[in-house]
């Protein structure tokens, strides 16, 4: 398996401040070929590191809203309900979990009333605190400065370094350190897929 490298990251780096960019212009500043672009950018995709390419709208000049950052703290047994209200949320554009286990969210809040929206959108019991600041800006500079990249083994959760594999599993890409934990994980797999029959 090949390790993502420095033309990788660059190539990444230039998606980020424009992904509608034509492969042609992104082969001219990497040294490549349009081609190589879109194989690297594929390859990139297939392996879970570039997700999508998405449109960042600056919903304050759309209107509506009241800036908020808002701090839940959740009982564990809802926490992944809370979470999923969030980010289906309308007014809610992130949603974060601390390592606390506090839900963070940045929201536009109509008429700023949060107690009101909260009780309209998320069964409060399930909410044991909040802590609301309000916003006069926010911005997001999305930056791959400082990573290292590192795929998460399948199996075991170690890091995948260039002696690991990539199977594709029922249409699903898989990373894995070695080959004896991508034998272990199609073996469970199947036994598993065996037992769901």
């Amino acid at each position: 398996m090949r390790d993502l490298d420095e033309t990788d990251l660059e190539l990444l780096e230039l998606l980020l401040s424009d992904a509608r960019r034509p492969w042609s212009e992104l082969a001219e500043v990497v040294g490549l070929s349009a081609p190589a672009v879109a194989d690297r950018v594929e390859r990139l995709q297939e392996r879970g590191v570039l997700r999508r390419f998405t449109v960042d709208i600056d919903r304050s000049q759309l209107g509506g809203g009241v800036p908020v950052l808002l701090t839940l703290s959740v009982a564990s047994e809802g926490f992944e309900d809370v979470r999923e209200t969030l980010l289906n949320a309308e007014a809610v554009e992130y949603v974060f979990t601390t390592a606390e286990g506090d839900l963070l969210c940045y929201a536009r809040i109509a008429d700023g009333d949060v107690p009101f929206w909260l009780s309209r959108t998320i069964e409060t019991d399930r909410i044991a605190d909040y802590e609301v600041q309000l916003l006069t800006d926010a911005e997001w500079r999305p930056s791959t400065g400082g990573t290292e990249f590192a795929l998460t083994c399948a199996e075991c959760g170690n890091t995948v370094t260039s002696e690991g594999v990539a199977t594709r599993i029922d249409g699903d890409l898989y990373q894995f350190c070695c080959p004896s934990c991508e034998a272990r994980f199609e073996e469970q797999y199947e036994q598993f897929e065996e037992g769901a029959a």
